[in-house]
């Protein structure tokens, strides 16, 4: 009786998974090797992402950082070349990533939900184009590994966060 009854128990519960939507997926990792692992999964407890900067020199990707909500996460990269930063605009999201490679990160492109173009970096290199794979999702963090330049990036996208009135 018991087994009949953890039977039941399982497939319930399989059946509750099974129609439950999934959101959540992953596009990456794009870049050459090498660089220290960083990943801002923890950040994007703070809200979704409000803010980019960018830091290029004439061939690379240098240095990244997002804000998430109101709070900037770790910079990661080198300090050489020119810092770029951009807002979005309150409930804009980025839908959309886009660069190109080779070594390292050369050119990001961020597209937002607004039809926003947001470029960076120099047009050389091996492509990417990164899109969530469930709809109505958003790019919700980022990942890689960096040292004096971007070595590679991955791109993490889920829901917009439902709770951030204030973002």
């Amino acid at each position: 009786m018991l087994t009949i009854a953890l039977l039941a128990l399982l497939c319930a519960s399989a059946s509750a998974n099974a129609i439950q939507a999934r959101s959540s997926s992953y596009n990456g990792e794009y870049g050459g090797g090498g660089g220290e692992r960083f990943s801002h999964s923890g950040n994007q407890l703070e809200g979704p992402i409000t803010a980019l900067r960018v830091r290029v020199n004439r061939y690379y990707i240098v240095g990244l950082q997002v804000r998430y909500g109101k709070v900037w996460s770790d910079y990661v990269g080198g300090t050489q070349g020119d810092l770029e930063e951009i807002f979005l605009h309150p409930g804009e999201s980025v839908i959309q990533v886009s660069g190109k490679y080779k070594y390292y990160l050369r050119k990001l492109v961020f597209v937002t939900d607004k039809g926003r173009y947001l470029p960076f970096g120099k047009d050389t290199g091996t492509s990417f184009n990164a899109v969530p794979l469930y709809p109505n999702t958003v790019l919700r963090f980022i990942s890689g590994r960096a040292g004096s330049l971007i070595n590679a990036i991955g791109l993490h996208w889920d829901v917009y966060p439902s709770d951030c009135s204030s973002c």
